[in-house]
Formats: structure tokens, C-alpha cells, sequence
């Protein structure tokens, strides 16, 4: 029989309702008082009212001389007033004023009499050429804050400023509501603890760093419990001690529909399950229960899922908790660089990198993959499609919450072309170069750096397209998707391409025929891509038949992720360039050296990051990097070769 989950609500629903009943449970926040020194970050557990005034006496607020205002009246540039040394008292800033005064006068407004100077001050007459009035250059008694006066509501997040004011303000000590207690349990058999040399097998255990590093953020305090093997009775025994001790609890993994699963058995036997599969994705096997008032999140194992359900399923619970919204990104609208499917019956999350681009914001998707942990990392924002939506379209605007500052956005150089290392290593010497620089850089292939210039969505993007009349790179392809011009061709390197495989090459691999023979296997590169391109043109030279190579289907997205399969034995053999090869240990079989240029449009030509761009390209930091990882030879880069 297949597994049926509990639900498939809509988010919003089951996000209300689940508040509602935590609420109705009993599920309220706890208050401590601590000192003001220590409250920064704290949320107020109640109103805050000033002690005493601030001031809480008459001060000057100017060094110089008080004295009664009066006896200044008349003085004026033609008529000037001489003050005798009995009717002011010299005054420095912060000093109370003295009995009979009410003005301060500035001690660059005072003219000594002739022969007097600062030292006689106080003992000598001054003059005066403008009057005052009273309070002039005072601060009056409670001018900033007076007594009684609420300082703050409940319910707000402490700032540096107003620990300041509550000190100005006679308090000492402060409520505020103790961080809530989110207690991570982390379960499966496989599960271990984070390890530089992990055996086949071994899934090491980081979500709850994730976890404990989000909840932080918001204000709560998280509590990474023991691994707990699939065994019902220890999750049983390590739920039950988590509930016992937290306001919230969540179980990671096992809330899905394998034969380990138990999570959402066991929390029905500690408390209530009231939701189990939330109709987003990823994290549609979420589950949510409570036991009394602590509220507990069955969490999916996959990274990905679990980042969104805890950001939107765990994160209510907390601001309910400190009655106070925790802050979000803003939301910006952006256009779709590449269409976006989607099934009807969720409401996906898509992560998305960002950049402007000739005034406008444009937003690429990141893999969409559960377990892609840094598609997080390199995400700018998140994009949601609606459930009952078949996606968005290449080209649509769509709203994009800001996974960081708006301002970056017009800053970043956007690159979406061919992958090769050396953009990540142009993205670190831009940045070290020009800190408020940054790249945001997507992997779609030569094509779609083509692609995307035609539609103004990027800055620019790498090609390596091989013109199989001609035996040329690139050229041909501009001349025909830029029959207008607008466009350069600028120099990058020359890369060798060749087949990358195991150490000591063990199946005497020498060319794609060699992978016609049984029992051998091959990773390829996506369509589109200019090594793509290369591989079908070297089978066509050698009149090889493609459907004779295991495995010529099987697509990376990168020159690494393809040598990570080869070095994990995944595949026997893989097209890719040798600084990958490097990179894994792998041995290399040369290709040929194909001709890696950079595409840059009229339109970004002039940027600031395009500009910084070209003048990484032409260093000579550059030139000793791209030797170091071996496998290029540099000629002139960062000139343009032809503009078109």
C-alpha cells in the first residue's frame, strides 16, 4: 500500500492553525531581568518608564559664562553691554547652573575688557555685543527624557541606543524575555558528526548548525541533542527529554515515507501530530505537533527543505513567542533569466542569484535540488511560485524576497555563461580589489551566456564554441546571433579539454572510442555547453555512435562536478578541462586547447564592474593564478578581439 501522508495543506493554513493552537495551549514567553549592560539584542518583557529625569538638572550646554539674562537686555553691535565679573559664573560644558542664573553665554560671544584675557576670567568685567534670553545654551531638566515617561514598549528589540537612554533614565536593570529554548535532535543511522575523511555511507550531521545559527538570529537559543539512531524507543526517550526542557522542538529527518521513518509515529505518541505533509517544496514532509505548549517540527532530512520549513514554519513560533516580528529581507521585483516550472500542487521556493543589469533587477535560478546546500550560499534572494501555478516564464517579472541588501545588487557583475574555476578566482580579486564589488555567477553553458546577452540579463559570460566547418572558436556564433553588433569579443585564456579518469588511467583511456567497449561509462556536459558541443564533434570526426557510450547522456553542470563523479568512480571518463582534473587528482587525456573568451555587451561595457573586471584579467595576479591551477596559457587577456 502506498504511504499516505496526513495533509497537504496549504502553507498558510497550517502556519495559522498551528499558531492559533500553540497559543491556545498555553505557549507564552518567560521573562528574566538582567542588567542593562547585558540586554543588548533582548526583547522588552513589558514597558519601560524612566526613573528620573534626563538631565535631571539645569546644564550648560556650552562652556562659557551663566548668568541672568537680563542683565544682558540691550547689548547689540553699536551698543555693546560690559558685564562685571559679580554677575557670571565661568561654566563648562555639563556644569549646573548656577543659583540666580538662567542663560549661558558662549564663551567665543564674551569680549574681554582691554588687557584682560582668559586667565582674569571671572575676575574681570567682559563685553557683550547681543543679548540673550532666558534658557539660552541650557539644557533644562528633563529636556530629553523626563521622569515617568515610557522609554519603551513591550515587545521590542533592545538597541544600543536605548540601553543609552534606560541608563540616562536611572534604570539599572531591565525585563526581558529569555530567549526560547529550540531543541535540535538530529536522528538515523547514518547520521555522523562532521568529518574532514566521512566513510561511503556517512551523512554528516551540519543541519544542526543551520538550524542553530537561523533560530539565533531570530532571538531564541538552540540545543543540539545527541545523534539518535532509528530506533523508536531512543527518538521516543530523546523527544520526550527535548520537550521536557524546551519551548520548541525539532526532530530532523524521518518525517518522510521510508522504512526508518518514525518521527511523526513517535511525536503522536508524545503529544499530538496535527499536520504531516505542508504543501511546499521542498519540505512538503514536514510535520507539525505539539506536545501542551512546546510546539515540535518534524523537519526534513535534505538541507534545502529544511532551511525552508524552519524559516517558514519555525520562525512564527518564535516572534509569537517575543511578540515581536524578527526582520525580513526586503522584496524587490526581478526578471525571470530563465524559466521557472513548477508543479500545481505546491508552493515552491526557488533560490535565485541576483544582479542589475542595465536598470533593471534580473534574477537566474540556483539548482533546485533538496540537498543543495549552497544554493543557499550563493542565493541573493528567494523566489515563490504559487501553488497551483505551472511556473513562470523566461522574461515574467517576478517577486523576489532579498537575501541581502538592495544596494549590493547594483555592485555585483553579473556572469552567466560557461563555468570554468577562474571566474570564482576573478570574483576574489575583484572583490579584494574593490571590497563594494562583488560576482554573482551562473552556470547555464556557452549558449546561454549568448542567450542572455540577447536579452540584456547580463554583464557578461564565458564561450568556448567550436565551429566545426571552420575549426573556430566563438566568432561564427556571434556573427550569427549578433547579425547587429553590439557586442566585443574579449580574450580570456586558452584551456586544454581533454577526458578526465581515474589515477593511473586503469581502463587505458585514450579517446571517446574507447568508451564504446562494455562495462564502460562516461559523465558528459549539459546541452548547450561549449564542451558539449566539443563532444558531439569529436564523435562525429571519429564516426563514433554516441548511443554506444554509456552514460553520454549522464549531464554535470560544471567542469568540477563532472571530474567529482569520475574521482567517485561514478563514471570511468568525463570531458572537462585540466585544472579540474587537477583539482581532483585525476588523470588527464589531452583533447585539444580550445579557446575560452569572455562575451561582453555594448550596453555593460562601461560599468564599474566590467571595468574592474578587465583590469583583473590583465594583471599579472592573474596571469601567476591561471598557472598555478595549470592547464591555460594567456596570451592577452582581458583585450578585445573583435568588437561586433
Amino acid at each position: 500500500m502506498a504511504f499516505d501522508y496526513l495533509s497537504n495543506t496549504p502553507l498558510e493554513e497550517a502556519r495559522e492553525r498551528f499558531l492559533a493552537i500553540l497559543r491556545d495551549s498555553g505557549a507564552v514567553a518567560q521573562s528574566e531581568r538582567v542588567a542593562v549592560g547585558d540586554a543588548l539584542g533582548r526583547t522588552t518583557a513589558k514597558p519601560i518608564y524612566a526613573a528620573i529625569s534626563a538631565p535631571h538638572y539645569h546644564a550648560s550646554a556650552m562652556d562659557g559664562i551663566a548668568l541672568d539674562a537680563k542683565v544682558t537686555f540691550g547689548a547689540t553691535a553699536t551698543t555693546p553691554v560690559t558685564i562685571q565679573a559679580d554677575d557670571y559664573v565661568v561654566v563648562d560644558t555639563g556644569d549646573p547652573l548656577p543659583e540666580g542664573c538662567d542663560a549661558v553665554i558662549m564663551i567665543e560671544d564674551v569680549v574681554f575688557s582691554e588687557g584682560d584675557g582668559m586667565a582674569d576670567l571671572g575676575s574681570c568685567p567682559v563685553t557683550l555685543f547681543a543679548a540673550c534670553t532666558p534658557w539660552d545654551n541650557v539644557r533644562q531638566i528633563g529636556e530629553d527624557i523626563c521622569a515617568g515617561e515610557m522609554l519603551l514598549t513591550s515587545n521590542v528589540r533592545i538597541e544600543p541606543a536605548a540601553m543609552g537612554a534606560m541608563l540616562a533614565a536611572g534604570i539599572q536593570e531591565v525585563d526581558v524575555i529569555v530567549p526560547p529554548k529550540v531543541g535540535i535532535i538530529p536522528t538515523g543511522d547514518e547520521v555522523v558528526e562532521p568529518s574532514a575523511n566521512p566513510l561511503p555511507g556517512d551523512v554528516m550531521e551540519f543541519n544542526s548548525t543551520i538550524f542553530s545559527g537561523m533560530v539565533a538570529q531570530w532571538g531564541a537559543h538552540g540545543i543540539t541533542y545527541p545523534i539518535v539512531p532509528d530506533k523508536p524507543d531512543l527518538l521516543r526517550e530523546a523527544l520526550q527529554h527535548a520537550v521536557d526542557e524546551c519551548d520548541i522542538v525539532l526532530v530532523n529527518a524521518g518525517s518522510s515515507a521510508g522504512r526508518d521513518d518514525y518521527t511523526s509515529t513517535i511525536v503522536g505518541e508524545v503529544g499530538e501530530v496535527l499536520f504531516h505533509g505542508i504543501a511546499i517544496k521542498p519540505g512538503k514532509p514536514a510535520i507539525l505537533g505539539h506536545a501542551g505548549p512546546v510546539a515540535i517540527v518534524g523537519v526534513p532530512g535534505y538541507p534545502v527543505s529544511g532551511i525552508i520549513v524552519v524559516e517558514e514554519l519555525v520562525r512564527p513560533i518564535i516572534e509569537q513567542l517575543l511578540g515581536t516580528p524578527v526582520a525580513q529581507g526586503a522584496t524587490i521585483d526581478a526578471t525571470l533569466a530563465r524559466p521557472c516550472t513548477s508543479s500545481l500542487k505546491h508552493e515552491e521556493f526557488v533560490r535565485v542569484r541576483l544582479g542589475q543589469v542595465g536598470g533593471r533587477v534580473v534574477a537566474t535560478p540556483l539548482s533546485r535540488g533538496a540537498g543543495v546546500v549552497t544554493s543557499f550560499v550563493k542565493a541573493d534572494g528567494i523566489m515563490r511560485i504559487p501553488q497551483n501555478s505551472e511556473g513562470i516564464e523566461a522574461g515574467s517579472t517576478a517577486r523576489v524576497r532579498l537575501l541581502r541588501d538592495a544596494e549590493e545588487l547594483a555592485h555585483s557583475l553579473v556572469v552567466i555563461g560557461s563555468h570554468d574555476p577562474l571566474i570564482d578566482e576573478v570574483a576574489q580579486f575583484v572583490h579584494a580589489r574593490q571590497p563594494l564589488l562583488s560576482v554573482a555567477s551562473t552556470h547555464v553553458g556557452s549558449m546561454g551566456a549568448i542567450t542572455a546577452a540577447k536579452r540584456g540579463e547580463n554583464h557578461c559570460g564565458g564561450i568556448h564554441l567550436l565551429d566545426e566547418e571552420t575549426g573556430l572558436y566563438n566568432e561564427s556564433y556571434l556573427e550569427k546571433h549578433f547579425p547587429n553588433g553590439g557586442v566585443r569579443q574579449v580574450e580570456c585564456v586558452f584551456r586544454q579539454q581533454g577526458l578526465m579518469v581515474a589515477p593511473g588511467n586503469p581502463h587505458a583511456i585514450q579517446s571517446l572510442a574507447d568508451l564504446t567497449e562494455a562495462g564502460r561509462s562516461f559523465v558528459n556536459r549539459q546541452k548547450g555547453s561549449g564542451t558539449r558541443i566539443l563532444s558531439d564533434y569529436l564523435c562525429k570526426q571519429g564516426d563514433i555512435d554516441t548511443s554506444a557510450i554509456y552514460g553520454y547522456a549522464h549531464e554535470g553542470f560544471t567542469h568540477t562536478a563532472v571530474a567529482a563523479l569520475v574521482e567517485s568512480g561514478a563514471a570511468d571518463a568525463g570531458m572537462g578541462i585540466y585544472s579540474a582534473a587537477k583539482m581532483y587528482g585525476l588523470d588527464f587525456v589531452p583533447v585539444c586547447e580550445e579557446q575560452y573568451d569572455l562575451l561582453v555587451p555594448d550596453y555593460a561595457w562601461d560599468t564599474p564592474m566590467v571595468q574592474a573586471l578587465l583590469d583583473v584579467l590583465a594583471s599579472d595576479e592573474f596571469r601567476a593564478r591561471m598557472e598555478s591551477l595549470g592547464g591555460y596559457r594567456l596570451e592577452n587577456p582581458g583585450s578585445v578581439r573583435r568588437h561586433y
